[in-house]
């Protein structure tokens, strides 16, 4: 925060209401400067939602749109202060690149204002199970052996979110929360489906080959929690399309958080029971 004397506490807002608290939440592919990203939704999700670890996964900032054509309103600008601003109320925030953030993949092993920069670790939840945590496009074999492909059906992806953003403004005036026209049309196809089913094997591999429990990753756009190949698959989503992350509970426990629609908007029962206060 800008001209703040970093000596002196922030205060809560009394009439913000209280966050849930959980011991880890895990963000990825929040694609900051660009256009699909659900920035406002974010933030949203961030005012009312703590933890002591927040893990960012990987593609939070879209460094490969950036150097095509800078976009990064404030709405942006607002999400990044946000997290920093969990850091210095003393959350450890954890920051793992991905593709489209890969030029921080310079800087690991690195401290930027009170965030760690790693390329991957291992988390250990609250009932003892040992978690790798990874973007996961190390995995992808298109992004690993021919970028210029990504780079292609990155643009075929921002045509489709395009079509999607339309689709959102019209859903809104109607009175509708988010609803992602692009995943449900991604999940259709069936090599799409085949992708993440190898894709999910590949990281369960791994994650077994290290001696692991589970993984938690991203990368794919596609929010998971499954026990399929033997050890625990958690993928975090997006907030582009699903607008999803997964928080660990106090007990070790694991679960998918969607935040398609401002609290403010949620009918008061509903309000109450996605803020844990029913």
């Amino acid at each position: 925060m800008i001209g703040r004397d970093p000596a002196v506490p922030e205060l809560p807002d009394p009439a913000e209401p209280k966050p849930r608290h959980f011991r880890a939440l895990f963000l990825s592919d929040v694609h900051l400067g660009t256009r699909g990203c659900q920035a406002d939704l974010l933030l949203d999700f961030l005012r009312l939602h703590d933890a002591e670890t927040v893990y960012l996964v990987g593609d939070i900032v879209d460094g490969w749109r950036l150097k095509r054509s800078w976009y990064w309103p404030q709405s942006h600008n607002d999400v990044v202060q946000k997290i920093l601003r969990k850091g210095r109320k003393g959350a450890r925030i954890v920051y793992l690149p991905g593709n489209h953030d890969e030029f921080l993949r310079d800087y690991l092993g690195s401290h930027f204002g009170g965030v760690e920069i790693v390329d991957s670790l291992v988390h250990e939840s609250a009932d003892g199970r040992r978690f790798v945590v990874i973007h996961g496009d190390q995995f992808d074999v298109v992004v690993r052996n021919a970028k210029w492909l990504a780079h292609l059906g990155d643009w075929a992806y921002t045509f489709a979110l395009g079509v999607n953003t339309g689709f959102n403004i019209a859903r809104r005036r109607l009175g509708f929360g988010y609803w992602s026209l692009s995943a449900w049309a991604k999940l259709k196809v069936k090599n799409a489906v085949s992708f993440i089913g190898a894709f999910e094997q590949a990281l369960t591999t791994e994650a077994r080959r290290l001696g692991a429990d589970g993984v938690i990753c991203g990368h794919i756009h596609h929010a998971a929690i499954h026990d399929r190949f033997g050890i625990t698959y958690v993928n975090t989503g997006d907030w582009v399309e699903s607008c999803t992350a997964v928080a660990e509970h106090h007990d070790g426990r694991m679960e998918i958080l969607t935040w398609t629609k401002p609290a403010e908007a949620l009918a008061p029962a509903a309000r109450a029971e996605v803020l844990g206060a029913a």
